[in-house]
């Protein structure tokens, strides 16, 4: 079993690899790994919901990008 020890020094090193700046983008397509995962298991196309899905995960890569142009003006 996985105490809350452990839990914390995983997250530690996770935050030290990818840093803040990707941690978001990267729990983000991790979870969309999982939700991918799921409709695979119990046969649902998901069609619709991946689509809202890329919807956000593109708006929010257009707000970072605009959010690093303006720190790099």
């Amino acid at each position: 079993m996985v105490g809350p020890w452990q839990l914390v020094l995983i997250l530690v090193i996770v935050f030290i690899l990818f840093g803040a700046g990707k941690l978001p983008k990267v729990m983000g397509d991790v979870g969309k790994g999982v939700k991918n995962l799921r409709d695979g298991l119990s046969g649902t196309d998901g069609a619709k919901s991946q689509s809202q899905t890329d919807n956000v995960v593109a708006d929010r890569d257009q707000q970072d990008e605009q959010s690093t142009d303006q720190k790099n003006a």
